[in-house]
């Protein structure tokens, strides 16, 4: 062993996990939700060809800012996770508690922006009911809604496993598979976000 050698920071190794990372039964279940939104994403695309100018019309009614923000919640409580599982994977719990529950801050932002878009909508009277377009929209953020709400679940779980230290190198399953778990919540919203309030 060369004395001269410097030992080499425990956060720039490189990990070294399965791939795919987390439970194969978790990677299941995410594939089976993203055919789902798919199905939904293709049944609104085929509707709005046939509704173009109802579509636009109604996309004009909603809060495109609010969309925004919601995107860049979601995008950075995915950076965030991301963080958490390589802290942790490195032996930094406290670190990665930290991400971990600055990815639930996130989501919760997440939660309330979107909360007040259902607020702001049912107040003016706007149902499932109203037309196709507000059906599509309502069917799928509220989808999307409830997904958000269990990966917040899943994240506080992992909060408190990640703080009691039980994630490390060689034992990062089930933070992992949580973590594809909210990946995958951002990638729908990345792609319902243009889809249903940009694009015309």
């Amino acid at each position: 062993m060369n004395p001269g050698a410097q030992n080499p920071d425990p956060m720039t190794v490189p990990p070294t996990s399965a791939y795919p990372p987390g439970d194969l039964a978790v990677w299941v279940f995410i594939f089976a939700e993203l055919l789902a939104f798919g199905v939904f994403f293709l049944a609104y695309a085929f509707t709005r060809m046939r509704h173009v100018e109802l579509f636009d019309a109604m996309q004009g009614t909603l809060d495109r800012r609010a969309g925004a923000v919601n995107t860049v919640l979601l995008i950075t409580s995915s950076f965030c996770v991301a963080r958490a599982v390589r802290a942790a994977e490195h032996g930094a719990s406290r670190i990665g508690t930290r991400w971990v529950l600055a990815a639930l801050a996130c989501g919760a932002g997440f939660l309330l922006v979107k909360g007040a878009e259902y607020a702001d909508k049912f107040g003016a009277g706007i149902s499932l009911s109203t037309n196709t377009f507000y059906m599509f929209y309502l069917s799928l953020t509220f989808f999307h809604f409830m997904h958000v709400i269990l990966g917040m679940v899943v994240l506080a779980v992992l909060a408190v496993q990640t703080r009691r230290g039980d994630y490390h190198r060689g034992n990062m399953n089930g933070l992992e598979s949580g973590a594809a778990y909210w990946h995958m919540v951002d990638l729908v919203w990345i792609v319902l976000f243009p889809l249903v309030y940009v694009l015309r």
